[in-house]
């Protein structure tokens, strides 16, 4: 649908683009394996490596490089998977679709979904393309609204985008606690009537949270070839988990269900009246799974040629995602045997009952062993998206104390001060589940709906002020696509953040409330006074040197051109 350019020279070795190097200054290599590279250079004592070029384009863009680049080509691909994690994520939500319209909305919503999220990622990788920032979109803005709006814009964005990716940190390290209770539960002795004798509190689940969340900031403070070698096995444990669960489960699963039943039995189980709209409540599953699609770009600063590589990640995330998590759902649909039994499970997630009932007590923990695993690989994955962004945010001004948040450690070369920032935020967020369950739900709703909105808005504005303000494409574009995917992707998300704000089932009472409106309501008011009391006077948005804009005798596509390369450039 789009194209792509080639990936071009591996992390290293020199730059086929000569030109590069007499076009602008070089920026020495902080990477070990480019400064050795440039030793066996040809004799052009100048000729740059990929992680110059990578520091040229961002200087030019108008950031200092402080961090270091060892992302490769596949760690990024493996980052962009794992930061989804449909083994963890499709267990943790496969009860809500069946739950509200039966197995065949589970099976479909997903199919459609991942096909409108591939819409989403394409409009969203095409603009980070231009611009490769650890700000991801955030940064974007600055390039697609007149300069005397970019403050109100990039604030909205920005902040849509940190709380939106907090709220998901947040989410995952509860989840991550209600699956390993759930173990717990399944271990449990039961009384004659099937009660387990463990019931886990709410002030369990918080706290196992909290100390997930320290697990998760401990592992992202690694120095960024430490977390390119772990990241490396994200992926592969997902598909490969995946793949082996789905075998063994369709093997131990005595009784299937037919796949007339699987593919074509839609249900009202939402008490809405209506099988269609009970359907459409069946996307929340894939609205919550199928985000955080820029989660790869904030990762743009300690990536090698990440112009090319991070748009690429991110389809290929997509579509790999989309695949495995539809494979997943039409097996756990095939494995129902007992429907009531499974939905009606103690445990609370029925997966973990499906398991149960495949595997036994044995097999069912091994299996769900892999879904916390591979949860945990998307916590981690997504806290370092969300530390990237804050510490983004935070050099430009955006938060209380930001020069303290936005300060790189000396030893790991990371901005650990940001990744605990965050481990604070969510730590805070998870502490309101001991009070009310029903107001930590609603936050972790807010999560999908607020990181949809900071991407829908700033491709509205790159469309609002095309011809008005000058964007410079980025080595990735849709070409003549361009525009109908926009279009998608923008009506997509109007229409899923209206179903993800509906209660999920009627009647509606104080328990079942989807309260995920009111707590978007406070944070949009709370903003709002803030901006107005004071932060509009000090916050200018993204604070670059403007090198780009001050260079009218050379068109800056040249100059990416030049940066990354002939062999590397996409010429829409």
């Amino acid at each position: 649908m789009g194209s792509d350019s080639k990936t071009g020279s591996s992390s290293g070795k020199p730059s086929v683009g000569g030109k590069a190097a007499q076009s602008a200054p070089s920026i020495a290599s902080k990477s070990s394996k480019g400064a050795e590279a440039s030793q066996h250079a040809p004799s052009t004592h100048n000729m740059a490596t990929i992680a110059d070029d990578d520091d040229r384009l961002l200087a030019r863009i108008g950031y200092t490089p402080v961090l270091q680049r060892h992302f490769s080509r596949w760690s990024t691909v493996s980052y962009a998977i794992s930061i989804l994690g449909v083994l963890g994520s499709v267990p943790a939500t496969f009860g809500s679709p069946v739950g509200s319209g039966g197995p065949a909305t589970a099976v479909w919503a997903w199919m459609i979904g991942s096909i409108m999220a591939y819409c989403i990622a394409s409009s969203v990788a095409e603009l980070v393309s231009a611009y490769p920032t650890a700000g991801g979109m955030y940064y974007v803005t600055k390039h697609v609204v007149p300069k005397d709006r970019v403050a109100p814009w990039a604030w909205i964005v920005g902040w849509c985008n940190f709380l939106g990716q907090a709220g998901g940190v947040a989410s995952l390290a509860y989840t991550i606690s209600q699956m390993i209770l759930a173990t717990a539960v399944m271990h449990s002795a039961q009384d004659s009537n099937g009660v387990p004798s463990f019931a886990p509190t709410s002030v369990q689940t918080v706290l196992l949270a909290i100390l997930i969340l320290c697990l998760f900031g401990t592992i992202c403070s690694f120095p960024t070839l430490w977390l390119h070698k772990v990241i490396l096995w994200f992926a592969p444990i997902n598909i490969l988990a995946s793949i082996a669960i789905c075998i063994a489960l369709l093997v131990l699963t005595p009784e299937k269900q037919s796949a007339k039943w699987v593919f074509t039995e839609f249900t009202d189980g939402s008490g809405w009246g209506s099988k269609g709209f009970s359907f459409l409540l069946g996307f929340l599953s894939v609205a919550w799974t199928m985000t955080d699609y820029d989660g790869t770009t904030h990762m743009s600063e300690e990536t090698h040629d990440a112009a090319i590589r991070g748009p690429v990640a991110i389809r290929a995330a997509i579509l790999v995602s989309g695949v495995v998590g539809w494979m997943l759902t039409v097996t756990f649909c095939f494995c129902m045997s007992d429907y009531d039994g499974i939905m009606a499970t103690p445990t609370g997630l029925p997966v973990a009952q499906i398991f149960l009932n495949a595997g036994g007590k044995t097999g069912g923990t091994v299996m769900w062993f892999f879904v916390i695993l591979v949860q945990f690989f998307t916590g981690c994955s997504a806290m370092l998206a969300n530390s990237r962004m804050a510490w983004a945010f935070a050099r430009d001004a955006a938060f209380p104390f930001s020069d303290f948040w936005a300060k790189v450690n000396n030893v790991t070369d990371t901005p650990i001060n940001s990744v605990w920032l965050v481990v604070i935020f969510c730590s805070c967020l998870n502490m309101i589940g001991i009070g009310s369950t029903l107001t930590i739900l609603s936050i972790f709703n807010i999560t999908a709906p607020a990181l949809d909105i900071s991407y829908i808005a700033v491709i509205i504005a790159h469309r609002w002020y095309e011809g008005k303000v000058q964007f410079h494409p980025g080595p990735y574009t849709m070409g003549r696509w361009s525009k109908p995917v926009n279009a998608v992707a923008v009506t997509w998300v109007c229409f899923i953040s209206v179903i993800l704000f509906f209660p999920t089932a009627r009647p509606v009472t104080a328990t079942n409330m989807n309260y995920a409106i009111c707590v978007a309501a406070f944070i949009g008011f709370f903003s709002m006074i803030w901006w107005y009391a004071g932060a509009r006077k000090r916050y200018t948005g993204p604070r670059t040197t403007d090198i780009i804009d001050e260079l009218p005798q050379e068109d800056p596509r040249d100059i990416r051109r030049d940066i990354l390369g002939d062999s590397n450039y996409y010429e829409p």
